[in-house]
């Protein structure tokens, strides 16, 4: 049996939506994050040594980070579903955004939001200047034009094909839905990105994303 350690408001709630989208059987075990710090609690660090959601566990195997967790399910578990045929030019697109979910699109969402609290952090008031000065230059001068060309390059790309990999909804669609609600959240993606909104609510219309919603209970999305 797979067993979801699902941490609230985290990225395992992407992995709890790939699960139904395969039909898969699975057991959701629950955590809650400290009301204070936000981070997750100890019992997660009996299921992995960095304490860090999403994490499975099946069959005496444990697989941490989205991007494996996906690729394990799929190699497993997905009889040739969300994924691409090996070989094609859509397996390497899938491929490329599995990757850039993590490796391109987060640092920056996770920059903006450290800054965000750098900011409105309480500091000595004759520091705070200082303070409000060298976190608005970071983000004027490096973290804001970085998520602008991130979007662009997004918004280019599913204004020219329906879903990241081409023209069939996969795993990869999966994988890059935390990063662009992070970014509708709380980093730009408005009414000047037409086809990523679009794409927006097509994943959120679909009925797996919603059946994981009513499974893991409120999503707000968070580091």
């Amino acid at each position: 049996m797979i067993i979801l350690h699902h941490l609230e408001n985290s990225r395992s709630q992407r992995v709890l939506w790939l699960l139904e989208e395969l039909g898969l059987p699975y057991e959701l075990r629950r955590y809650a994050r400290d009301r204070t710090t936000l981070q997750a609690p100890p019992e997660l660090f009996k299921v992995h040594p960095l304490g860090k959601s999403p994490v499975i566990t099946e069959d005496g195997v444990t697989v941490a980070e989205s991007g494996a967790i996906v690729e394990y399910l799929l190699d497993r578990h997905g009889a040739g579903r969300l994924r691409p045929a090996a070989g094609t030019p859509q397996r390497l697109q899938f491929t490329y955004w599995l990757h850039f979910a993590e490796g391109s699109a987060m640092p920056f969402l996770l920059l903006k939001l450290v800054f965000d609290k750098v900011r409105a952090a309480p500091v000595p008031f004759f520091i705070r200047p200082v303070v409000k000065g060298v976190a608005d230059q970071v983000m004027r001068s490096f973290v804001a034009p970085n998520l602008q060309r991130q979007l662009d390059f997004m918004e280019a790309e599913i204004a020219r094909q329906p879903w990241f990999a081409g023209s069939e909804f996969s795993a990869a669609d999966v994988q890059m839905s935390y990063p662009v609600e992070a970014a509708a959240a709380r980093a730009g993606l408005d009414a000047r990105y037409p086809a990523l909104n679009d794409w927006l609510a097509r994943i959120h219309a679909r009925a797996a994303y919603r059946r994981a919603l009513e499974v893991g209970g409120p999503y707000d999305v968070v580091p």
